[in-house]
């Protein structure tokens, strides 16, 4: 007799809290202005996010060891450029789509992961408020994103 084993869906929730993140900027200077502003420590990653056919989403990360407190700021859009193949006389075109980290959410152009014991995040929030460029900052509830998995690695 074969026994059939699943894992449920709670075993990779996490609790963390999200800061999704309005500006122009693009992936580098957010996470400077970032650091310089909110006395991060964020560092690009070696790999990028990369989901199946999406595309690949810059990340920066900090661990800060003093207040045992994991940092991660997400790009949410990705340009995937696409050859579309030719038919009859005309040449291949190249197509470009947007995808998104959390599609729920094509708005916000950044995301803030806090993964820490601390629950309020509303100074963090005001300094960011406050960095040029930043159109607007704010905490979401994370029990209600449906595309919670793509923050989960």
């Amino acid at each position: 007799m074969l026994t059939t084993h699943k894992i449920s869906a709670d075993f990779y929730d996490e609790d963390f809290q999200l800061i999704a993140i309005h500006s122009g900027l693009e992936d580098f200077a957010m996470g400077y202005v970032i650091n310089s502003n909110c006395g991060l420590n964020l560092k690009r990653m070696k790999k990028d996010l990369q989901l199946e056919q999406n595309g690949t989403f810059s990340v920066f990360e900090w661990n800060d060891e003093m207040t045992d407190t994991e940092w991660m700021l997400f790009s949410n859009k990705c340009t995937v450029e696409e050859v579309v193949p030719a038919t009859g006389f005309f040449e291949n075109n190249t197509s470009f789509r947007i995808s998104y980290l959390i599609p729920e959410h094509r708005e916000v152009d950044f995301f803030l992961k806090v993964d820490s014991a601390e629950p309020k995040m509303e100074n963090t929030i005001k300094a960011i408020n406050k960095l040029p460029n930043v159109v607007t900052a704010y905490e979401l509830d994370t029990q209600t994103l449906r595309s919670k998995r793509n923050l989960i690695f």
